[in-house]
């Protein structure tokens, strides 16, 4: 059984919605995950400071916001793709705001 061929707008879709999913998922295990490890529990006496911040703040969540936003940029400027998305066979002269005629078919 032959399936018929994917569209190459779906598959690019397709393709940054699954890379986009992994970065979130990876931002946040880590988020949470080092937050959880090295944010409860503490006493004020074994706090340092990175930046005027705590130090599991700055590296829980400061500095993957930063590291997401460095990746962010990396997905939208180079990862990305533009499609074509084929022409408009409308006319280019009628009201967008307006419904278009349609044969009724019968």
């Amino acid at each position: 059984m032959n399936r018929p061929a994917l569209d190459p707008v779906f598959v690019s879709a397709r393709r940054e919605a699954i890379v986009a999913a992994l970065i979130w998922a990876a931002a946040t295990a880590w988020s949470v995950g080092y937050c959880a490890l090295f944010g409860y529990g503490r006493t004020p006496e074994s706090l340092t400071f990175v930046l005027w911040f705590p130090d599991w703040i700055f590296w829980g969540i400061v500095a993957p916001w930063l590291a997401c936003v460095v990746v962010s940029m990396w997905f939208a400027f180079f990862f990305m793709r533009d499609e074509d998305l084929g022409s408009n066979d409308q006319d280019e002269d009628a009201d967008p705001f307006q419904p278009q005629e349609r044969g009724n078919g019968g």
